[in-house]
């Protein structure tokens, strides 16, 4: 409330109205807003306040849609600790959708600008998109992971006194894919977490834990370093599918389904590259104040 006698100067400060619009793919929910009309001011501090799921928005994180000297357009990705993304497979999908249905594209292709380099994407139907994720990386140091030499697949570490065997991936941000017979059995605020501050990864970790049905079909729970357990995760779910055929439980260019908390994504590992197909889908637009 403006203090009586002083003006709006002397007084307060002058909010800024920021228009938004949430979209999710398969539940990996985010606010976005477009930066060709608007500029944000502290994104870092802004995705923190707009992720909160109570007294925000709501979501995983905050993701900028902006102009790009490289491509149809830059994503920027924000998680909900604040901390800066490389890469959101579920999110550059509802960029590639936005610029679609907002006018910015025509066509059926678009490449996006990300911190993992630029991805191609092809909209196959309104709301249906799939995205060159390019190809896995098991280097340790390109993932990066610390204290090993080879790659690690199949890696065996203890934890909650059971065996487990991790494959670490890089797909233009770091994986622990950990292959389990049950998902939902596993304590993922505790294991994730834990891996995810861990010394073998300097820069964190995304860790899914996964369960393969058959050999066209996982079942994956993920946690997301700066977010905890999301409803689904597209660099996770290509990273598992990648862990599957270098562990032998899946083929190259043979179309997996993951299924997901929030819905299925299609992986196919062909012999250049990982292609991605799922949903992207807009659930409302809106202003807040900042």
């Amino acid at each position: 409330m403006r203090r009586p006698g002083l003006t709006h100067a002397e007084g307060e400060t002058a909010m800024e109205k920021l228009e938004f619009t949430k979209m999710h793919g398969c539940g990996n929910d985010y606010v976005y807003v477009d930066c060709f009309r608007q500029t944000v001011k502290e994104p870092e501090a802004l995705a923190r306040r707009l992720s909160d799921r109570h007294k925000g928005i709501g979501g995983d994180g905050l993701i900028l849609i902006c102009p790009s000297d490289a491509a149809d357009a830059k994503m920027r990705m924000f998680n909900a600790d604040s901390s800066e993304g490389k890469m959101c497979g579920n999110g550059v999908r509802c960029v590639a959708e936005y610029l679609f249905r907002h006018g910015y594209v025509q066509g059926s292709t678009v490449n996006i600008e990300t911190l993992a380099g630029i991805k191609h994407i092809v909209r196959k139907a309104p709301g249906r998109l799939t995205v060159d994720m390019g190809a896995p990386l098991f280097e340790p140091k390109k993932i990066p992971l610390a204290g090993f030499e080879a790659p690690a697949v199949g890696v065996q570490l203890l934890a909650d006194e059971a065996r487990l065997r991790m494959t670490c991936v890089s797909m233009g941000n770091p994986h622990c894919v950990i292959f389990v017979a049950d998902p939902g059995a596993v304590d993922l605020p505790r294991l994730g977490g834990k891996l995810e501050r861990s010394a073998w990864f300097p820069e964190g970790v995304n860790t899914e834990f996964v369960h393969r049905e058959d050999a066209t079909h996982l079942t994956m729970r993920v946690w997301e370093r700066g977010s905890g357990e999301t409803m689904a995760c597209g660099t996770g779910a290509c990273a598992s599918v990648a862990a599957a055929v270098q562990n032998g439980l899946c083929a190259r260019n043979t179309d997996v389904e993951v299924r997901l908390l929030g819905g299925v994504l299609t992986i196919r590992w062909t012999e250049d590259t990982i292609l991605m197909t799922g949903e992207a889908v807009e659930v409302f637009t809106g202003t807040v104040e900042i």
